[in-house]
């Protein structure tokens, strides 16, 4: 079934590519656990994934808007929902504001700090989509969006965020630019064409291999003054071993000039990472 005649809740999937999630939710629960330092209970843990997937939700429906006229011109993502015609945007206006009520039944949930606090992710979300045409710092502020769903759970938990948590949040952008400096790979030649602005564009494909190890170097070192802040045990470094080992994987199997395993490294290994790094310090958090 071809996506322009699946039902529209697949469409709408399809559309904020909802199975991404991983990405970022484990390290959510990550901030939970460690702010709870045990089994941080089923009502926050449900409220959090709510907010995450509404949070996530806004966030890529927005992009996708903004973007529908580029995604339009560039052949790889001329396909997507909107350029193709498979949604109109009423109907991704419509899952926006839905997305963000979600949201916002979430937060009022958790503790009271971050009901005060949600207006900053939202409008994080909505900058971003703008940076590319400006900035080639983008990835880094992606990353900063990613970042806060350790810290956001963190506070939703306990109200409170400590340092550690913060270095976790910083771990997470790192992790995140890193990877997305590969995912600019795909679109180098658009951009280029059309005036946009990517670290791929602005320091060609050597510097975004150099730049994505410095960041993915630097992770490793934040999640392990994290675990050092907190006197986590040895089941949380073995995780964090193998976060290490799969960051290696990642790029032994990207290299310049040879990018055909480049959607393996930026799909499935991220993936595997995050849930990796989220069992491991669970099963430690737990024992």
């Amino acid at each position: 079934m071809s996506t322009a005649t699946a039902p529209l809740p697949r469409r709408l999937a399809s559309l904020v590519r909802i199975e991404h999630t991983v990405f970022a939710l484990p390290f959510a629960y990550a901030g939970a656990f460690l702010a709870a330092g045990e089994w941080p209970g089923l009502h926050d843990m449900f409220w959090i994934t709510v907010a995450m997937v509404g949070a996530r939700t806004v966030a890529m429906a927005l992009n996708r808007l903004v973007d529908a006229e580029l995604d339009a011109s560039n052949p790889r993502t001329a396909t997507r929902e909107l350029p193709s015609g498979a949604l109109t945007r009423p109907q991704v206006l419509a899952l926006t504001a839905s997305a963000f009520l979600v949201f916002l039944v979430a937060v009022f949930q958790l503790d009271p700090v971050v009901r005060w606090l949600w207006p900053i992710p939202v409008a994080m979300f909505f900058v971003y989509p703008y940076l590319k045409r400006f900035t080639w710092l983008a990835h880094l502020w992606l990353g900063a969006c990613l970042g806060l769903a350790p810290v956001g759970a963190w506070l939703a938990v306990d109200g409170s965020a400590p340092w550690e948590a913060w270095v976790l949040g910083a771990a997470v952008l790192l992790w995140v630019a890193g990877f997305d400096l590969f995912y600019s790979l795909f679109d180098l030649e658009h951009d280029r064409s059309v005036g946009l602005h990517s670290w791929a564009v602005r320091f060609g494909v050597r510097g975004v291999f150099r730049a994505a190890r410095a960041f993915h170097v630097g992770t490793v070192v934040l999640l392990a003054a994290c675990g050092a802040g907190l006197g986590l045990g040895a089941l949380y470094w073995l995780g964090l071993a193998a976060v290490a080992a799969l960051l290696v994987y990642e790029h032994a199997i990207v290299r310049p000039g040879d990018l055909r395993r480049l959607d393996a490294a930026f799909f499935t290994v991220n993936g595997v990472i995050s849930i990796v790094f989220f069992a491991f310090l669970a099963l430690d958090v737990l024992a």
